[in-house]
């Protein structure tokens, strides 16, 4: 987690970009992206997705990587993970990411692009790769043994945003120390043989997180979470069965209700309401009333993405086509930044 002075320098910084967006999109290059792990859930759509298409629709060079190297780095099976990459771009498009103006694309598809690993490498000590937070819980989390793919995360990620120059990635406060690093590599870079790369900011997201059903941390593994892909059928069966208590005015607690308040919240943001005033609007209505709320304001708010996903969802050509073109252009751009890399270097041969 980065220090007080930094954060708010960074919140500083992502102000003055957020301010001069409208008027110089085109001054800005955006990477982000997502581990195809499982399924997109709604923590996904409202914590980065909405942000990614505003970027685009303003006209700012919008990139998404789906990271499918990254599986890996806690994890010991590639098993499902063609059939993620493919619903993860079923979901990209159906929130209405344009393939017209985002590039779209993975990282097992562009071998430019991980080649800067080598260089970068060596522009990073041990130490800063150590006490990245996010290698640290990330650890912690898998249980798995610190592999050298995870130890280096921060790196891999590095050569994502600088390969097409990116300047600006959305984060949340915690991702912070990865934009610290990737603009130490770039400055380190060009310090060392010659400008090739721009420092990069983080653009601050100020939408709130959104718990999972129970009100841990949104996550498939612990069934809390409402996946893009779920029908509204699905999406009402998953809301009734989440646990709330046995008190029956409903009021918004989240450290002594956290499964009472977790749905208010999801119904929160998908009304612009707030969650308490709907908690007084349900009052004496109970856990049965909240639920039948919060399932309306769901299926409600994603039935236009629910109905555009199925029709993109029977061509999967268009899906495939869509990839392979966004592959395509990551490869074209890879490239060209690789050979700027090797000729700042002298290897050029």
């Amino acid at each position: 987690m980065p220090n007080e002075g930094s954060y708010e320098a960074a919140l500083r910084r992502s102000n003055e970009i957020q301010a001069d967006l409208p008027e110089h999109p085109g001054n800005y290059t955006m990477l982000t992206g997502d581990r195809p792990t499982g399924r997109l859930h709604l923590g996904h759509y409202f914590g980065t997705i909405v942000e990614r298409v505003r970027l685009q629709n303003l006209g700012v060079h919008t990139n998404v990587i789906i990271a499918d190297y990254q599986v890996i780095t806690d994890r010991d099976t590639t098993e499902h993970i063609a059939d993620n990459v493919y619903n993860m771009v079923v979901d990209y498009l159906a929130c209405g990411l344009d393939p017209e103006k985002t590039m779209i694309f993975t990282h097992s598809a562009v071998p430019a692009l991980n080649q800067l690993m080598l260089p970068f490498l060596s522009l990073v000590t041990e130490a800063e790769l150590l006490r990245n937070p996010t290698v640290k819980a990330e650890q912690e989390a898998s249980g798995h043994a610190l592999t050298g793919l995870l130890l280096t995360y921060p790196v891999h990620q590095a050569c994502d945003i600088l390969f097409c120059k990116g300047n600006i990635v959305p984060v949340g406060r915690d991702q912070l120390p990865h934009i610290e690093l990737t603009t130490k590599i770039a400055r380190r870079f060009n310090e060392r043989y010659g400008k090739v790369f721009s420092e990069v900011s983080g653009l601050l997201t100020s939408t709130p997180l959104l718990p999972g059903l129970d009100g841990r941390k949104m996550s498939k593994s612990y069934g809390n979470a409402i996946s893009l892909s779920m029908t509204a059928e699905e999406t009402a069966k998953l809301i009734k069965k989440s646990k709330t208590d046995s008190e029956r005015l409903i009021t918004f607690d989240p450290e002594n209700r956290p499964g009472v308040s977790a749905l208010l919240t999801t119904a929160a943001i998908c009304t612009g309401r707030d969650p308490k005033e709907i908690a007084d609007e349900i009052g004496m209505g109970g856990g049965g009333a909240l639920k039948a709320y919060v399932t309306e304001a769901v299926n409600s708010y994603f039935a236009p993405i629910r109905e555009k996903r199925a029709e993109i969802a029977e061509h999967p050509d268009y899906v495939r086509e869509v990839l392979s073109d966004g592959n395509r252009r990551a490869n074209e751009i890879a490239n060209a930044t690789l050979d700027e890399v090797r000729n700042a270097m002298g290897m050029v041969y």
